[in-house]
């Protein structure tokens, strides 16, 4: 298989699917194609109908969208507890998943993901602010629920944290306030093998894009 992405410093949503891959073992070549560069657009077409990355391409067949990859390669490797065993368990994940992916706007426009940088604290607005509490009670609950077997939400690393690893990097990246709870899952996922091998690599990373080099105003 082969998964094309972009900039590892800067790609939220190439990042999910990645960590799922990279964590549980799968093998997969891996395409980059940085962004904002005059052939982009025109390179990511080459391999994602959708014009975006990232997309998982496994032989004729190409996957778009980090959930919608997520979810392939947990139907296409089954021994892999991707998603929690537990149907309940696995329910919830789900549906924090796509809570996800749909939502938390104003955390994402206030805070852009940057592993190249530390921000400073500041007051990122409101909208930044109410999304940031929504997911705090999002992952107090997951971990209360099914946390207990382990550091991550559903105790083992699961879809769930992939999907919201991006969210452990803005809050570390611009020193949110957090609570040591908060705080011990947080650096579950950011000491976490398959993202430090992330981080690693995106640190190496030479493209620049200026909007998310910006701090936020």
């Amino acid at each position: 298989m082969r998964l094309v992405i972009a900039n590892k410093l800067y790609s939220s949503w190439s990042l999910r699917p990645w960590l799922v891959a990279a964590h549980f073992g799968i093998l997969f070549e891996e395409i980059v194609i940085p962004l904002d560069q005059p052939d982009t657009h025109a390179r990511i077409l080459e391999h994602s109908p959708s014009g975006r990355v990232p997309c998982l391409i496994d032989g004729d067949l190409h996957v778009w969208e980090s959930l919608a990859i997520i979810e392939y390669l947990a139907e296409t490797f089954p021994d892999h507890a991707i998603w929690p065993r537990d149907r309940e368990a696995r329910a919830l994940a789900r549906s924090i998943s796509n809570e996800m992916h749909a939502g938390f706007q104003g955390l994402r426009k206030a805070c852009p993901m940057n592993l190249r940088r530390d921000f400073a604290w500041r007051d990122f607005g409101r909208e930044a602010s109410e999304n940031a509490v929504r997911i705090v009670e999002l992952w107090r609950d997951a971990r209360r629920r099914h946390g207990a077997a382990g550091p991550f939400l559903f105790g083992a690393f699961s879809a769930a944290d992939a999907m919201y690893a991006p969210v452990v990097i803005r809050f570390n990246g611009y020193n949110w306030p957090v609570e040591p709870d908060i705080r011990a899952y947080m650096d579950a996922v950011l000491t976490l093998p398959a993202f430090e091998s992330w981080l690693a690599a995106a640190r190496k990373e030479t493209w620049i894009v200026p909007s998310d080099e910006i701090e936020p105003v």
